[in-house]
């Protein structure tokens, strides 16, 4: 009998062997995989950390009526209400805030890229490098209608990060975002792109932002969302919360927008957009649109043309549905205002539109937005 249970001992424990033997072998080519993914993670940050600026912003706090500040409801509630002889108060006179965010040096000879509301009503900027430099910061322009807002430090040769292409992520992309949410210089978040072409959120005039679940938090507005090639795909600019905490939803501004109003803004220090003429809405499943294979995402209707309008001068009319504007397909009436903005004022473009079931191709000659 005991001769039976030592054999039957040795066969269960050559038996969990085996099998923890085998388990550990089938789990090997995963972890491999998730050593290689974390070594490029930290390769990417690595290159990426020394072109990241911390941002610190003073502000002058306009006075209100009298000389009065008007209080936060949360400072109201703190201090007590506003009284008739607040004005003899010290407290409600102007007064100097502080505010802080995140920004990348995108050229060696200085050049920072940014949320406009970082930096909006700056009375000094202060730029503080990942090698703990300090430098004074210059306001070169802001476009209040993207929320990107472009600063210059006195000095050369500085790491820098590429630019990518906006155009090319699609949803379950990698991304990492870096930044310095709640002062906490140079942090990173890593997530998945979750969708493309965000708008009509009320963050800014045109949007077309890239959502991810990479965390952003206050602080990180301004730093850059970076793809697994290492480059800026993305500025982060928002996030979604009832709570006030991170619940996996941030927002970024596509690069490619932001490259745009940049180029402007060195260049003029401020964006000239230009103009179509018309009111567009998003087209709608009723409408006609898989006569020729495409979706309701995929066109946006003309619901009024403005009278002497470069649209009207091209003889568009309520109810075309345009579906792509210089050959490429558009997502939509905010795609569509968003390209036409960011095109050149007087420049020429092709637009195909269905009217009657239709397509129809015409060049319009862009106006200047006013």
């Amino acid at each position: 009998m005991k001769n039976i249970l030592f054999f039957i001992t040795l066969a269960l424990s050559v038996a969990i062997h085996s099998t923890t033997t085998s388990a550990a072998t089938d789990l090997q080519p995963t972890k491999e995989y998730l050593i290689r993914t974390a070594q490029v993670f930290s390769e990417i940050i690595d290159h990426s950390k020394p072109a990241i600026v911390y941002i610190q912003v003073t502000k002058k706090a306009a006075a209100g009526k009298s000389g009065q500040q008007k209080l936060s409801p949360e400072l109201e509630e703190f201090f007590g209400k506003k009284s008739d002889n607040e004005a003899e108060n010290p407290f409600f006179t102007d007064h100097t805030t502080y505010g802080y965010g995140s920004g990348f040096i995108f050229s060696p000879d200085g050049y920072i890229i940014t949320n406009s509301h970082v930096i909006k009503d700056a009375s000094k900027i202060t730029v503080t490098l990942a090698d703990k430099r300090e430098f004074s910061a210059s306001v070169i322009g802001v476009d209040g209608k993207t929320d990107i807002g472009l600063i210059k430090i006195a000095a050369k040769n500085l790491p820098s990060i590429a630019l990518g292409n906006s155009d090319l992520i699609k949803s379950g992309h990698w991304v990492l975002a870096i930044g310095s949410p709640y002062q906490y210089i140079q942090t990173v978040t890593a997530g998945i792109v979750s969708a493309t072409g965000r708008n009509a959120l009320g963050i800014s005039d045109y949007e077309s932002f890239i959502q991810t679940d990479a965390a952003i938090n206050p602080g990180n507005s301004g730093g850059p969302l970076i793809n697994i090639e290492g480059e800026v795909i993305g500025v982060n600019t928002a996030f979604l919360t009832q709570t006030g905490g991170y619940i996996g939803i941030g927002f970024a501004i596509p690069i490619n927008m932001v490259r745009t109003v940049t180029e402007q803004l060195i260049t003029y220090g401020k964006v000239t957009r230009a103009w179509l003429g018309v009111s567009l809405k998003d087209a709608t499943v009723d409408d006609t649109l898989t006569l020729i294979g495409l979706t309701s995402a995929q066109a946006a209707r003309v619901v009024g043309v403005k009278d002497d309008s470069p649209a009207e001068r091209a003889g568009l009319q309520d109810g075309d549905l345009i579906i792509t504007i210089n050959g490429a397909p558009i997502a939509g009436a905010a795609d569509l205002r968003n390209r036409i903005s960011l095109s050149r004022p007087h420049s020429d473009v092709t637009l195909e539109y269905i009217r009657d079931n239709v397509k129809v191709t015409q060049a319009v000659t862009l106006g200047v937005l006013q």
